[in-house]
């Protein structure tokens, strides 16, 4: 990783912005342009590199400059190495920056850790995506622990929607701390969903990328990597998969998660299985292009359940409780956990009745209209 350096001009609001994973980066990257551009901000960046490689990626993705890098990520690492070293490298970076407002996002043990360090030293903290809850502090695990951790020590509170809201005044998080922005998520899913309508060259590459698809097959795509999911979750995905790719009309494409207990269950049950394309995980760009392709998602994944409803895609979602019940509150996206039964009911239907399909695919998606960074920086300007 190339550090930038930062020249202290001492103007503006000093802000450090710290992320650690591919989430992170992608939900950071809007509000983070547009602080490095703007005239009341000195803006630094903090990359933990929890999640070395992938976090890598989206760096390069989106141009950010990166002023501290505290490359935590270790072989085999545990929540506990992760906790302890981003704490402890933060005191260093917190020293040389001397921020006014540490800024982090969402649940990941980066932002618990990083805010749990500006607590230390006194600086105030701002939370992106704040106030997301599933209310069981066990799932999703360890993020809402973290999410919760968050909530009592930042100051500025940017809800992604009013339920969001909801969750921290009913946790006495003062009402003139929240303000709800919309999902930085959306912003950037819209400003990478153009790039792909426009850029008809890296469009001509993802179209190669894919090749393998069947322009006469629709087109589901599925994740699945939840801690949750490990006991007999996964399992029970894969088969519902085996006998939807059996109806002969749809192709699955699967990009399959490193860790052994998604790996190993996944390859066993599906590999070799007609119209089902099991693939690594992609990067952010060629998984936004899979998400314009479909028809139909699939996932366990939190921001997923964001983003494929601004591409107009409905989502099942293969978890027992979701921290984001907004969109199954607005109809974009259904609950049906593992069960097999659940998945198949649900999916059939939306494949095969066009009424219910629109139904969802057209609602209006509660997490965004692009504007959320411009709303963030808007209002720390005004505290």
């Amino acid at each position: 990783m190339i550090i930038t350096p930062h020249i202290d001009t001492r103007q503006g609001k000093r802000l450090l912005i710290v992320f650690g994973t591919r989430p992170e980066a992608l939900k950071c990257f809007p509000v983070a342009r547009a602080a490095l551009s703007h005239a009341g901000y000195d803006t630094q960046i903090c990359l933990t590199a929890q999640h070395r490689e992938m976090v890598d990626k989206i760096i390069e993705l989106t141009e950010l400059p990166v002023h501290h890098d505290l490359n935590v990520m270790q072989p085999g690492q545990t929540l506990f190495d992760v906790t302890a070293r981003v704490l402890v490298g933060m005191q260093s970076v917190l020293d040389k920056a001397q921020p006014d407002i540490v800024m982090v996002q969402g649940d990941t043990t980066t932002a618990m850790s990083a805010a749990l360090a500006a607590f230390y030293k006194g600086i105030d903290v701002a939370h992106i995506e704040a106030g997301l809850r599933s209310h069981d502090i066990r799932s999703p695990f360890p993020e809402e622990l973290n999410r919760k951790v968050i909530g009592d020590i930042a100051r500025w509170h940017f809800a992604p929607t009013p339920e969001a809201r909801a969750n921290l005044i009913a946790e006495g998080t003062p009402d003139s701390h929240i303000f709800v922005t919309g999902n930085t998520v959306i912003d950037t899913l819209l400003h990478f969903s153009n790039m792909l309508d426009t850029d008809e060259a890296r469009k001509r590459d993802l179209e190669e990328r894919f090749g393998f698809l069947d322009p006469q097959k629709r087109l589901i795509l599925v994740t699945g990597h939840r801690r949750e999911n490990f006991d007999g979750g996964i399992e029970r995905i894969c088969k519902a998969l085996e006998t939807l790719a059996a109806r002969g009309d749809v192709q699955i494409v699967f990009p399959v998660h490193p860790n052994p207990n998604v790996r190993g269950v996944v390859e066993r049950t599906l590999n070799g299985v007609a119209d089902v394309h099991l693939i690594e995980p992609q990067d952010y760009l060629p998984f936004l292009f899979l998400q314009k392709k479909s028809t139909l998602v699939l996932t366990d994944s939190g921001g997923v359940q964001e983003e494929a409803p601004s591409l107009g895609k409905p989502v099942l979602v293969m978890r027992e409780n979701t921290e984001r019940p907004e969109g199954v509150t607005a109809g974009t996206a259904r609950l049906v956990g593992t069960n097999i039964d659940a998945i198949l009911t649900h999916a059939n239907r939306l494949l095969d009745d066009p009424a219910a399909y629109k139904s969802m695919a057209e609602r209006h998606n509660p997490y965004g209209d692009g504007k959320a960074s411009q709303r963030i920086l808007e209002e720390l300007l005004n505290a």
